[in-house]
């Protein structure tokens, strides 16, 4: 550890469509961590991959711009030296030595195990699912079947490798009926998604989705609430108190999270009675588990009018924008934001203290 404070790379940006929400969700977390205790390093990637050093993430920051903006060639590149578990700013002799790195990516090349592997390579501590829970939780299609394997209820889907193997909308309107939800299997923030009556409306969201992803999933309608649960933990994984998406327009889409204020409401605690709330976390522990997820994650949820529960999904790295559900649904239960920063870079060091112990070789 650093002599004084716990230095904390928090690594945002990313080459996703999702590159813009981890802008906002790395400037609040700069901004609530408490500068007594940890010393931010700020690392960025740009959407050509290339990661950008301190001076230049914070810039970034300060005038909530998007990188590609920047004038690229005079960016100063940064490297981790796995040898040293730091990173070498404009790739000189002097390596910054990192604690702990607070990942906050959003989507492919970041949520999905890659930058999990990278870190994990370089020894270096870091927030979130390892690369199992992470590859597991950003595709959707491979996240349902080990749910459903599981036991744990879940909608009914179709996964589409390739637009040339899509099924006719007639055969997929036999199997989940209309309107069908379809989505990119690896993003998130409703990137992507559409929803579909028609047989134009049903090869238009196809096209749509295979842009982001050569892998689709294709859902069942399902009419219901949409309820969130925010997951802490290791080993012993606790759930918060519940929240609701209460959307405002046709379905809960990227513009409606993120663009248009009057998108969606939403309610926390949700507006349940005790029983749903104790399944509803009980169910979030669970997924959580099966998912082989470690340190956060938030468990969507539907609540059928006859009271039954399904899980819709997990993300593993949610997020810590001003309005995001998981920061906030801690805080009604009691965790404030500072604190739950603080709780999960501890998660981080006790998992990589509790690996450091295993044995690697015979």
């Amino acid at each position: 550890m650093s002599s004084n404070k716990i230095r904390v790379g928090i690594l945002f940006g990313g080459k996703s469509a999702e590159h813009e929400i981890s802008i906002q969700s790395a400037k609040n977390i700069y901004h609530a961590l408490d500068k007594s205790k940890y010393e931010p390093v700020l690392m960025a990637i740009d959407k050509s991959g290339k990661w950008v050093s301190h001076k230049d993430a914070m810039w970034l920051l300060d005038q909530q711009a998007v990188l590609p903006n920047l004038n690229l060639t005079e960016l100063r590149e940064v490297a981790l030296n796995p040898q040293s578990g730091g990173v070498i700013s404009g790739f000189g002799p002097e390596a910054i030595k990192l604690d702990v790195v607070f990942p906050i990516l959003h989507g492919p090349f970041g949520e999905d195990g890659t930058v999990q592997g990278l870190l994990k390579l370089a020894n270096i501590p870091f927030v979130g699912a390892g690369v199992l829970g992470s590859a597991v939780g950003m595709d959707k299609d491979v996240m349902k079947r080990l749910l459903r394997d599981a036991g744990i209820p879940i909608g009914n889907f179709i996964s589409i490798q390739g637009m040339e193997n899509a099924p006719n909308f007639m055969e997929v309107q036999t199997k989940l009926g209309t309107p069908l939800f379809i989505k990119p299997a690896n993003l998130g923030s409703s990137v992507g998604i559409s929803k579909a009556s028609t047989e134009n409306e049903y090869q238009a969201a196809l096209q749509l989705a295979f842009q982001f992803d050569t892998k689709v999933i294709v859902e069942e309608f399902i009419q219901a609430r949409e309820i969130e649960c925010a997951v802490l933990g290791n080993q012993h994984p606790i759930a918060s108190i519940p929240g609701e998406v209460v959307a405002q327009k046709d379905f809960y889409s990227y513009e409606a999270k993120y663009l248009d204020a009057q998108g969606a409401r939403i309610d926390i605690p949700a507006k349940l009675d005790s029983d749903t709330i104790a399944r509803v976390r009980d169910l979030a522990v669970k997924s959580f588990k099966v998912l082989c997820c470690e340190g956060l994650g938030r468990v969507d949820l539907f609540l059928t009018p006859d009271n039954r529960l399904l899980v819709n999904e997990i993300n593993t790295l949610p997020g810590f924008t001003k309005i995001s559900m998981y920061p906030k649904m801690w805080e009604y239960s009691g965790i404030p934001y500072s604190e739950l920063l603080d709780r999960l870079i501890g998660l981080a060091i006790e998992r990589f203290e509790r690996e450091s112990q295993l044995k690697t070789s015979f």
